[in-house]
């Protein structure tokens, strides 16, 4: 917008109504896709499956969760009435100024910690008290401080932290003095029974409170809390404990122990501790594979490398299922945005109706699919052609092809779990102790093909009767909550085996005479070749024996299960149309999930065009632009340096590469002025900030480098 008015003002443009039009996240999901076609219904794909997987996660969350927070409430409950009455034997273990204190083992996993004392905070105010409070230790460096924050999430108002007389002898309606007295005060004036019919009680107190609530005080992070604060914030509550029903709640990620490394023991002695222990990280992790892996519910999967990345991460760096989740949204999401047949990732009876409507464009797409060229090439000829030509005998081929994908993820997680029963409790776990682990294998590559299924096999033929019966219960559980119709036939003859099981009768006994008398002849007075003779008998006659009826109705049942394992359980990656539901861009999620600052620092300095996509930043290999920023210029002559760097070469470097463009027949000295001078200081200064160099006591004029290599 431009006026062509000589003189000065003000001028207004409006703005164009199509210009302000707000851009939807539909819109940003489009932007700068290749693959635009169906973008928008991509992206509704998405969102519906992540708010499905959402929904389940934090059901399954809740659940976990429900037997500590059921344990938690029953303690707090019980402290807290019978502290006050002194009638039960709880009242005897508690002397009259010890603090109920529940100690919560949450694991190391401590990212996951923020959310389970939301939902815990949740739970207290809904079913025991309105008075829950939370606090972090970066948030209370000192005893002022923690109980300002006490107050302020409590009360809701202003809290004067200075203590001195002259700032209290001025009275102000929202300020309170920051003091355990003004929490005794504030706690009997919202509790007063007069008051029971105000109401300001009556929307702070529900039906399910206590008649007395305590105050919960809830300490995230135990281990990162100056010991100076707990001590005094302890001996402070134990004093007027009778007259404010505190309890606390410590979150611990280590041990127990921390409580009496933290504190001593004049001060632990005023608690009066209850351990409570949380689901494992690792056992929690299994429990969100089932749910959103091994299970036809969601059609969305994962291939065996990018399911690797997201478990390598979770063991070897955080041991958060929250960061597992996310990175499986991000799976969800980056396959949603570069795949174009993502469309048909949903309920069967939805794709069906998508495959329908898809577009030329879109057929062609599926006919370029690794899986369905094999397809093509397995058909004979004159299908071949039908296939390749024809868009409506494509749609068709394609609704069968998904049909089948749908039956094989219907029929494939049941039998992994029957082979998980038969294979977790095994010696030395060939296929693994975690149903993740044989997940993984049977991903990859054939399973019935490796070694260790085959040790696995051979151990399962020597399982005993018990063990077997046990495993077969389990197995026929299974197989008949899977809706699936074609393992009604396995799931009967699961059952046929485990009622032959149950019937058999042991006819052992019989078998012991001949080892008996073998023995004895053994016993007798006889030379060398005789004994030679009679062992060798021996060892034939039991290689001749006869198997009993439990050892043949056990290597029946093992044969059965192998050829279930052969049916169902062929990798995804031999499945048509495989790449419609599966992510398989390892490489893209490490590179979003797996930080390399090193490499990327070096990019950006090594070549800034990467990043800044300036074109005059762009240079042939080995050389400087004097375009480039002055860290840049610095870094690549550092690059060119040995250990140890001379700041006067390499500041008549960083001159002859700034202004050498601009002035090539003046001498090095005449290029450096104030100015270039200042440049090189700072970059060599930002050199230093970012761990590159460090000054050398060598040298006064010289600097150490601290990095080694190109990268």
């Amino acid at each position: 917008m431009s006026t062509c008015s000589v003189s000065k003002g003000c001028f207004v443009f409006k703005p164009d109504s199509k210009k302000a039009k707000a851009s939807s996240a539909a819109d940003y999901f489009s932007k700068g896709n290749t693959d635009s076609e169906d973008s928008e219904l991509r992206f509704d794909t998405c969102q519906l499956l992540w708010k499905q997987i959402k929904c389940e996660t934090e059901q399954l969350q809740e659940d976990l969760n429900k037997k500590l927070f059921d344990n938690l409430i029953t303690f707090l409950r019980q402290s807290h009435s019978d502290f006050q009455k002194k009638k039960t034997k709880w009242a005897c273990r508690m002397k009259s100024s010890e603090i109920p204190t529940a100690a919560v083992v949450l694991g190391v996993n401590v990212m996951d910690h923020d959310l389970t004392f939301k939902s815990l905070s949740e739970v207290l105010h809904d079913d025991v008290t309105p008075f829950v409070v939370s606090l972090r230790s970066k948030e209370c460096p000192g005893i002022k401080q923690l109980l300002q924050k006490l107050m302020i999430q409590l009360m809701g108002c202003h809290v004067d932290v200075d203590s001195s007389e002259e700032e209290y002898s001025k009275p102000s309606s929202n300020r309170i003095r920051c003091s355990v007295a003004s929490l005794i005060d504030w706690y009997r004036n919202i509790t007063k029974e007069t008051d029971t019919e105000s109401p300001c009680r009556k929307r702070m107190f529900s039906s399910r409170h206590l008649e007395s609530p305590p105050v919960v005080v809830i300490f995230k992070d135990l281990e990162s809390f100056t010991t100076k604060v707990l001590q005094d914030f302890i001996f402070i509550s134990s004093h007027c404990i009778q007259e404010f029903p505190l309890v606390l709640i410590f979150g611990i990620a280590t041990s127990p122990m921390i409580i009496h490394k933290l504190l001593p023991h004049t001060v632990s002695s005023s608690l009066c501790i209850e351990l409570f222990q949380s689901l494992s990280c690792k056992e929690h992790l299994t429990k969100v594979i089932d749910k959103l892996l091994l299970t036809s519910q969601f059609p969305f999967k994962l291939s065996e490398k990018v399911l690797q990345v997201l478990i390598n991460i979770f063991l070897y760096h955080d041991f958060s299922v929250q960061n597992f989740i996310k990175g499986f949204q991000l799976s969800l999401l980056e396959h949603c945005y570069s795949h174009p047949l993502s469309v048909l990732c949903c309920e069967l009876q939805e794709a069906r109706k998508r495959t329908e409507t898809l577009s030329h464009s879109q057929c062609e797409n599926i006919r370029r699919l690794p899986s369905f060229r094999r397809f093509v090439e397995n058909q004979v000829s004159n299908k071949q052609t039908v296939l390749l030509t024809d868009d409506e005998c494509l749609k068709e081929t394609t609704q069968e092809l998904l049909q089948d994908l749908h039956t094989y993820h219907e029929n494939y997680f049941p039998i992994l779990c029957c082979l998980h029963a038969f294979t977790s409790s095994l010696p030395k776990y060939p296929l693994g102790k975690q149903i993740r682990e044989l997940y993984c294998t049977c991903l990859e590559k054939k399973v019935w093909e490796t070694e260790e299924y085959e040790s696995a096999i051979q151990l399962v033929r020597m399982m005993a009767k018990d063990e077997l019966v046990v495993i077969l219960e389990k197995c026929v559980e299974i197989i008949t909550s899977s809706p699936s119709e074609h393992l009604k036939i396995p799931s009967e003859k699961l059952k046929q085996y485990l009622d032959q099981f149950r019937n058999l009768e042991a006819e052992a006994n019989g078998g012991q005479e001949e080892p008996i008398s073998s023995l004895q002849e053994l016993q007798k007075k006889t030379d060398l070749y005789h004994l030679q003779k009679t062992l060798l008998e021996m060892k034939e006659s039991r290689k001749l024996k006869k198997l009993t009826k439990f050892e043949m109705l056990r290597f029946e049942v093992v044969d059965f299960v192998d050829g279930l394992v052969r049916n169902y359980l062929a990798p995804a990656e031999m499945q048509t149309l495989h790449e419609v539901m599966y992510f398989s861009a390892a490489n893209t999620l490490r590179e979003h999930l797996n930080a390399a600052p090193r490499v990327a620092l070096h990019t950006a300095l090594n070549n800034p065009y990467f990043y800044l996509k300036n074109e005059s930043l762009k240079t042939d290999a080995g050389c400087i632009s004097n375009a480039a920023p002055d860290i840049c210029i610095a870094y690549k002559l550092h690059l060119e340096c040995g250990r140890l760097i001379n700041l006067v070469d390499w500041l008549e470097a960083f001159a002859t590469v700034v202004v050498a463009a601009e002035n090539p027949n003046s001498s090095v000295k005449d290029q450096i002025d104030d100015a270039i001078h200042a440049r090189f200081i700072r970059a060599v200064s930002e050199l230093e900030l970012l761990g590159f160099i460090k000054p050398s006591k060598q040298k006064t004029d010289h600097v150490a480098r601290l990095t080694w290599g190109s990268c």
